[in-house]
């Protein structure tokens, strides 16, 4: 079933290529749903900072190229094909939003952050992969991801484990999923060493800007 369009509000972000030199866009805390994808069409996206909402549009910007083979370590293609977890779509993204924001010393998703992607999921544009462990008839969220689609655009927001490499199941299997649905762009915002040892790369914003153009022409299938 298509993503239904929400109300477009009266947000107008500027160019990103007017950002400061961190890469901030703007400064506000409007989440509602029509916001939000606005911004994500420009190639922006919200990080709120302690007391403050700040908008980037980072340069450079971090993606997972998802031309070709996806190329996955030799522990990681082992650990996919002999992990002992339960991997679902969709089933519990609120539930992923949470633990991702729970299981950090700081967090950076606040309880408006989490109603306003909420509203985008229920809309079809938010999606989560989950990554479970059965304890008996039971079974716990021990992992996953969550971000936005547009288009041909995947925009991805964080990830957690509980559970040694249950992130990177949950990445690896988005990606894969991704690559089917014939998405052209997968956005993971800003590099750390754990996105470099999943195969991310650095592009500039310009470039950045220039795919993502073209990936929203798309119409990718999640």
């Amino acid at each position: 079933m298509p993503a239904k369009e929400p109300p477009r509000t009266e947000v107008v972000f500027p160019d990103p290529r007017e950002a400061s030199e961190p890469g901030v866009v703007a400064i506000g805390s409007d989440f509602r749903a029509g916001t939000l994808l606005h911004a994500y069409r420009n190639g922006i996206f919200p990080w709120p900072h302690g007391q403050h909402v700040l908008w980037f549009s980072p340069d450079p910007r971090a993606v997972l190229p998802l031309e070709g083979d996806l190329h996955w370590s030799r522990s990681l293609r082992r650990t996919l094909r002999h992990h002992p977890f339960e991997v679902t779509v969709d089933e519990a993204f609120t539930d992923v939003m949470h633990a991702c924001g729970t299981t950090r010393d700081e967090t950076w998703i606040i309880p408006t952050l989490s109603r306003g992607y909420t509203h985008l999921h229920k809309l079809g544009w938010a999606h989560s992969i989950e990554v479970w462990e059965r304890q008996g008839k039971a079974r716990a969220l021990v992992g996953g991801i969550y971000g936005v689609a547009i288009g041909g655009l995947f925009a991805g927001e964080s990830m957690f484990h509980t559970r040694t490499d249950a992130s990177k199941i949950a990445f690896a299997t988005l990606a894969e999923r991704l690559r089917r649905g014939r998405f052209k762009l997968f956005d993971v915002q800003v590099m750390s060493d754990h996105l470099a040892s999943l195969g991310c790369v650095d592009i500039s914003r310009e470039d950045y800007l220039m795919r993502l153009a073209r990936a929203l022409s798309v119409d990718a299938a999640f």
